[in-house]
């Protein structure tokens, strides 16, 4: 039965469980974690994730299905960064690519939800760099939530925007920001490219299906 005098609606108990059972019910949060996939922030590239009302199974099986069939196109992983109130910033960034070659122009998506984008937009400048395989921990580390990702990281500010780089990778791009558009839940930023880097590192960190990968596993 509901209780609705003065306090507010307990959900009814199902037939068959004793009126104590409650008391030992999981807690909610015990629950969601035992969900998984089923939780309200699906996760859909590294260190990003996109909140879905559980409430609406069509809108979550909509989500999953997006994530998992956009899931088989394997990517590069890489590492945004700049320098904003004389502080690093960084996040990981599964969507880059480039643009344009005349002149030279890149892209990357940040979630609306980022909080290292709106510090690199204040910045207007900002350094891509490619992972290589071995470089899991470090896309790690940048996609966490941390309050200080550099804390234990070693970086090298770029040349031209002084935007940290990590020795290791494949090569970095650095960047002025040239252009933003809304779309969706993200930000499409074109940079301009002002100076680049190629590296004698081998085999890249992929992105496939949810997990890192490299081009032997």
């Amino acid at each position: 039965m509901s209780e609705t005098s003065g306090r507010s609606e307990v959900p009814e108990i199902p037939e068959g469980i004793s009126a104590d059972a409650r008391e030992t019910w999981p807690s909610p949060h015990l629950i969601t974690s035992w969900l998984g996939d089923l939780d309200h922030d699906v996760e859909w590239r590294p260190g990003e994730t996109t909140t879905i009302a559980t409430d609406d199974p069509t809108a979550v099986a909509a989500a999953r299905r997006f994530r998992d069939v956009l899931g088989r196109f394997a990517s590069g992983v890489t590492v945004v960064t700049s320098v904003s109130g004389g502080e690093p910033v960084g996040m990981t960034c599964q969507s880059f690519s480039s643009v344009s070659l005349d002149p030279p122009l890149v892209l990357f998506v940040p979630a609306k939800t980022s909080r290292a984008w709106p510090l690199i937009h204040r910045a207007g400048r900002f350094c891509v760099t490619f992972l290589a395989d071995g470089q899991s921990d470090l896309s790690n580390t940048m996609a966490s939530r941390g309050t200080d990702k550099f804390a234990d990281v070693e970086w090298t500010p770029s040349a031209v925007t002084g935007s940290p780089t990590f020795d290791g990778a494949l090569g970095h791009v650095d960047c002025t920001i040239h252009a933003v558009h809304e779309a969706g839940d993200h930000y499409v930023v074109i940079g301009k490219v002002v100076d680049l880097v190629a590296t004698d590192a081998e085999g890249p960190l992929l992105f496939f299906q949810g997990a890192y990968r490299t081009t032997t596993s």
